[in-house]
């Protein structure tokens, strides 16, 4: 994803995020009194929920889609007041625990990428949702699910979109290379048979993009190696425990470094910054310097007409390619799926309004709103089933419907946050050359041990 700059939307009377959260759920005795469904049904009784998400670009389309469900609530419920607060992207990740974990600051409602989910709702941040007495619940999809129910069984957060990745290929560029088209590889030979025949053709293209840095956050973990790793015969956690040394792993560091060291990947001015998608995605590609992408399937939101970076003619130039396993093995292509949910604040004031809010942004007209808007593949059947939706020029949904068959997702453990760090930080030292694949490989191993403990780790 993209990432630019702080928004706080919302209430004018706002001064900082914490101020309004504060004085939005600790307020005077009228706030909060209204009665349990939270309509603010006495005179001059307010109710404010806060609305906590992450702002990736200038577009912000979670913003605009969290505008139209906050108009709407507030009109459906007189005397309660929704805020939404914006956080740049590059600190979501760093601040909402901070916001999550003290009750004067805790948001009602937070964009929680499912990831964390585990570990949050362990570190008592994140409330149970009582999903079993909400009907649209089964409108879900029931392998999305998974991703947002907790070690103890429950469900604590709400999923609002999922995705799959694949490799861009700029199909102008590969006829000038002599390349085919449409490409379809079958190994990771094949990718850098490509790479370097572009390389040679066009040196002034870049022929092979990827997240390659700390910077990269949580892109560099999935996007990178676990598109990699995955495609080997091994995985990242096995038995309850990481496997932090593998002959899997260190192909898929092997790969990395092959593609920096012939010179194939970004200079790491470009990808060594939380701005590295912002540039791949409104410069670089849509201005043809990029070959290959291995890129989620989310891309094309910002090249639709409401996007950062309109560009109608973006899947005319670029196909989306099937990731391939290493030597073709297994079913032959690989990818990823994660997603973003929307949960509930463990420590915040108003609970239930957040939930209330939560079934609103996440029904079956505001989930349509939101994917058509972001690119975002849905996470409801119903949504999934709409001609609108699936018909929509200038995106992959149809395309990217296939490669959910070839999908992994990541470890839903508490400690996969820990672990996902240190294979950025393992990644970063192969991309710049500070060490060699099994060198950073061996240096990964001891951090995450350090990380987790010795009984949690295992080499192959």
């Amino acid at each position: 994803m993209t990432i630019r700059k702080t928004v706080l939307a919302g209430s004018l009377a706002a001064v900082t995020l914490f101020a309004a959260a504060c004085s939005n759920n600790t307020g005077s005795s009228n706030a909060g009194t209204s009665g349990e469904n939270g309509n603010g049904s006495s005179a001059g009784a307010t109710k404010t929920i806060t609305v906590a998400y992450g702002k990736w670009n200038e577009t912000d389309n979670w913003g605009k889609w969290l505008t139209s469900v906050k108009e709407e609530f507030e009109n459906a419920n007189p005397g309660v007041k929704v805020e939404l607060n914006a956080i740049e992207g590059s600190q979501y990740a760093t601040k909402i625990p901070l916001l999550m974990m003290d009750e004067k600051t805790a948001p009602e409602v937070l964009a929680e990428d499912s990831f964390m989910i585990n570990a949050d709702s362990e570190a008592g941040y994140l409330e149970p949702l009582a999903v079993d007495t909400w009907d649209d619940w089964s409108n879900f999809n029931e392998g999305i699910k998974a991703a947002v129910t907790g070690t103890d069984g429950k469900i604590y957060g709400v999923p609002f979109s999922t995705d799959v990745r694949g490799l861009y290929y700029n199909k102008v560029l590969f006829e000038q290379a002599g390349l085919p088209v449409p490409w379809e590889p079958k190994t990771w030979d094949d990718i850098l048979t490509a790479s370097r025949t572009i390389k040679a053709q066009l040196p002034d293209v870049i022929p092979f993009w990827m997240n390659s840095s700390k910077a990269g956050q949580e892109a560099t973990t999935m996007q990178t190696l676990q598109m990699l790793l995955y495609g080997t015969d091994d995985t990242m956690f096995e038995d309850g425990k990481w496997v932090t040394e593998s002959p899997g792993l260190l192909s898929s560091l092997e790969f990395i470094n092959t593609i920096y060291s012939e010179g194939m990947g970004p200079k790491l001015s470009q990808v060594m910054t939380a701005q590295a998608g912002q540039i791949l995605e409104t410069d670089l590609m849509p201005n043809n310097k990029v070959a290959i992408a291995l890129n989620g399937n989310w891309l094309t939101g910002n090249w639709a007409p409401t996007g950062g970076k309109p560009w109608p003619e973006a899947l005319d130039v670029y196909g989306f390619a099937k990731m391939p396993t290493q030597n073709g093995q297994g079913q032959g292509f690989t990818s990823m799926s994660g997603g973003w949910t929307l949960s509930v604040g463990a420590k915040s004031a108003e609970k239930e309004l957040g939930f209330k809010f939560i079934q609103l942004a996440t029904s079956k007209e505001h989930n349509k709103e939101f994917a058509m808007l972001d690119g975002a593949l849905t996470p409801r059947t119903d949504v999934a089933a709409d001609t609108e939706y699936t018909g929509q020029p200038g995106t992959l949904y149809g395309v990217a419907a296939e490669f959910i068959t070839y999908t992994h997702v990541r470890p839903t453990n508490s400690d996969y946050p820990a672990v996902s760090t240190a294979v950025q930080e393992m990644v970063e030292k192969v991309a710049s050359a500070s060490l060699k694949p099994e060198a950073a490989m061996k240096d990964y191993a001891k951090s995450v041990e350090r990380k987790v403990g010795a009984e949690k780790v295992m080499a192959k």
